[in-house]
């Protein structure tokens, strides 16, 4: 049914109206699409942190060898605010859409590297060398594509809807982890546990490279930013963005005041939420990888809504008060969500069935030292709730009775994987749903609040800066240091060892959430050049 107009006026502003949303998604399209797959060529490395453990550092120390692959992970996150000085300077000289085309491409060859480079015991120390310098580079792509991506799309956006518009782009970084888990779980699920341990793992790493091409061909041929190509036509760029940016004594003190007052805070609770809720469930709760990938899949396709009505919400009420909220309640919540966790599938509370453990020992003599033997012990527990729990242990025993270390007889190494039932399976993927919607209250609208701080001509650095060292470093570190405050915790025996990872987002967001709640303002700073977005003529985005 065609719509009816009471005046000629009513009819032109519906048509610009329409005009306006088609040219916007266009730009949501193309930015989205390449940032996506960015972030899913990011965070691939952190889906399979434990598979690359054992494929990149020696395998005689596991937990040394984990904790290698997640500083491994946060080096890519420490030098993105590198990657953004240097793409931000560029973006703000050269421009948005050229500057993210070369991050695209230096993301998609250093992920698809990545999964050919030789294991460990092929070329030793080598492995994790060339593999961190192809992390460094992901890092430093990464550090230049966001705050373009934000940038650009917040450039386009009508002043009363940028929290709304911006939001799109946030979901690319969750899509872009929930893609990663879907691309390992087919992965996984089409080839032997032996094929993908041998070389299936490389796969996702390899099918970067098609989603980047496709990618490329879309960014190729997107137009500038108006407001920049403007401000370029009248010389009004940047000559030096950063002596602009971080010389200014007033422009600093904004830097500052995102980073401190939002982006750490958020950084961390991103991180805890997506990332160490995974690895919780993976090496703390020894739930098999197959499954914790399932349930974050699951809660993260869900919840990936809710950045879109936050950042729907910021245009309504504000970019602070749902920031600051979504950082309270984490705080509040994280210690009883994870203790939650924990004791669902608490192997010590439930109860075997009958005739549900089963034992088998095999025995192998060293070729080397007749007298030694190699026993490795296999455990099948079958609980009465459904639960099952599969433990290997090997220790050598020599003639004389097991091998000694420092006096005492050789702590096994032991593997262990348990496959939660059908009710425990819902309880966690509803406490990890929990957790991401805290993400999508803090992360919604922080892209509209970035981008509302800065002037125009030194926005992609200025906001690239503060963003990439809230999440590259507060919140690139925590997997790697809450997993040691576990394993530190766990030494000392404290009773409730399992949560002491959590003390580092925590404080990290109590911090950010006082400084926020006293520091920011409430109501939204408008863009200088909103009114620019109604003269600009802004047709054809994407040619």
């Amino acid at each position: 049914m065609a719509k009816k107009f009471k005046t000629q006026e009513e009819h032109d502003a519906y048509v610009a109206e329409r005009k306006k949303n088609k040219t916007i998604w266009g730009v949501i399209m193309a930015s989205s699409l390449g940032t996506l797959i960015e972030w899913y060529d990011f965070y691939i490395f952190g889906s399979l942190a434990v598979v690359l453990a054992t494929k990149f550092f020696p395998a005689d120390n596991p937990t040394a060898a984990f904790l290698s692959t997640l500083a491994t992970f946060a080096a890519g996150f420490v030098v993105r605010p590198f990657g953004a000085l240097f793409f931000g300077r560029l973006g703000d000289i050269i421009g948005r859409k050229y500057t993210f085309l070369v991050t695209l491409l230096i993301m998609g060859f250093s992920t698809f590297l990545i999964g050919c480079v030789p294991e460990y015991e092929t070329i030793g120390y080598a492995a994790p060398v060339l593999v961190l310098i192809l992390r460094l580079l992901q890092g430093l792509a990464l550090g230049g594509e966001y705050g373009g991506a934000a940038t650009y799309v917040a450039e386009y956006s009508q002043p009363n809807r940028r929290g709304y518009w911006t939001s799109w782009i946030q979901t690319t970084a969750t899509s872009g982890l929930f893609i990663s888990l879907i691309v390992i779980l087919v992965t996984k699920t089409s080839l032997s546990p032996e094929e993908f341990d041998s070389w299936g793992w490389r796969i996702p790493f390899w099918i970067s490279i098609l989603m980047v091409g496709v990618s490329y061909i879309i960014r190729r041929n997107m137009a500038e930013s108006p407001l920049f190509a403007k401000a370029k036509k009248e010389g009004k760029t940047s000559k030096n963005p950063l002596k602009e940016s971080f010389g200014n004594k007033f422009n600093f003190k904004f830097v500052l005041l995102a980073l401190f007052g939002a982006v750490m805070g958020q950084g961390v609770i991103w991180y805890t939420g997506q990332f160490y809720s995974m690895s919780f469930m993976q090496k703390v709760m020894n739930i098999e990888s197959a499954q914790v990938d399932t349930m974050m899949a699951l809660a993260l396709f869900v919840a990936t809504p809710l950045f879109v009505l936050f950042g729907w919400l910021s245009d309504k009420i504000g970019r602070k008060p749902i920031m600051m909220i979504g950082m309270l309640l984490a705080i509040i919540a994280y210690r009883p969500i994870y203790k939650a966790m924990y004791n669902s599938v608490k192997i010590e509370s439930k109860v075997v069935t009958k005739n549900g453990l089963t034992e088998k020992r095999t025995v192998k003599v060293h070729a080397k030292i007749p007298t030694d033997s190699l026993i490795t012990f296999h455990q099948e527990k079958v609980f009465t709730d459904g639960t099952v729990m599969k433990k290997d242990s090997i220790v050598h025993w020599a003639a004389a009775g097991p091998s000694m270390v420092n006096g005492k007889p050789e702590e096994p190494l032991i593997k262990q994987a348990i496959t939660v039932n059908p009710d425990t399976r819902w309880l966690l993927i509803v406490l990890v749903f929990i957790q991401v919607v805290f993400v999508t209250m803090v992360y919604g609208p922080i892209a509209a609040f970035l981008v509302e701080m800065f002037p125009l001509k030194i926005r992609y650095t200025s906001m690239s800066l503060p963003y990439h060292i809230g999440n590259g470093v507060f919140g690139g570190l925590l997997p790697a240091v809450a997993t040691y405050l576990v394993v530190s915790g766990k030494s000392a025996g404290h009773s409730e060892w399992y949560l002491e990872g959590l003390w580092y987002p925590i404080v990290v967001a109590a911090v950010c959430l006082v400084i926020g709640t006293l520091y920011l303002k409430t109501k939204n700073k408008s863009l200088e050049e909103d009114e620019l977005v109604e003269e600009t003529e802004v047709e054809n985005p994407v040619v």
